[in-house]
């Protein structure tokens, strides 16, 4: 099975981060969340919070989106065009998505490429609550064992070292830079 990170690995680009630009364009009153949200950075770069709890508190401004799903699918309409050239040539039926991005923003997508299993940040998508910790780092190789017990990843592609948890499971691993696969040992 191959296993990928999805932000800036096979999405060229942060899905989140265009969602939440996405949001604003269309609904500027958003933007009443903006000092809240810089506080909440401020907090977690002084380390009086988590990762998870400051995306948590990031993604409190979800709740003022009105039909959320809707704005997921015209979201996804308008970037699918983002989704890599080299991700379509080595997909398989087998693939898995590990992402820290929320999983109610990657479902269609990845439904949409015939990706059988996401796993992924578990966000409620109106009120941007947490049921779990944030999908990154080591917690990427929890989730997975969680589903495949003593499996082993036959190709890993990420974007990020931050994903050395997952590179250290599999047979084979590539960091991937914009379209150019790099043997991660090799980087």
């Amino acid at each position: 099975m191959n296993v990928y990170d999805f932000d800036k690995t096979i999405y060229d680009g942060d899905s989140t981060v265009d969602f939440y630009f996405y949001s604003i364009k269309r609904q500027p009153n958003l933007l009443r969340f903006l000092p809240y949200q810089a506080l909440v950075f401020i907090k977690y770069k002084l380390k009086f919070i988590t990762k998870t709890q400051a995306k948590e508190r990031f993604f409190k401004m979800f709740n003022g989106i009105k039909d959320i799903d809707t704005y997921i699918a015209d979201f996804w309409n308008k970037n699918k065009h983002k989704i890599k050239k080299f991700y379509k040539e080595t997909h398989l039926d087998d693939d898995i998505v590990i992402s820290a991005s929320p999983e109610f923003l990657l479902e269609p997508i990845c439904k949409e490429l015939k990706i059988k299993t996401l796993l992924a940040s578990r966000v409620d998508k109106k009120t941007g609550k947490y049921t779990g910790e944030n999908c990154y780092g080591a917690e990427k190789v929890k989730r997975f064992y969680e589903l495949y017990k003593d499996s082993e990843i036959d190709t890993f592609y990420s974007d990020s070292l931050s994903d050395t948890p997952l590179k250290e499971i599999s047979k084979n691993a590539y960091i991937v830079k914009k379209d150019k696969l790099i043997e991660w040992d090799k980087f």
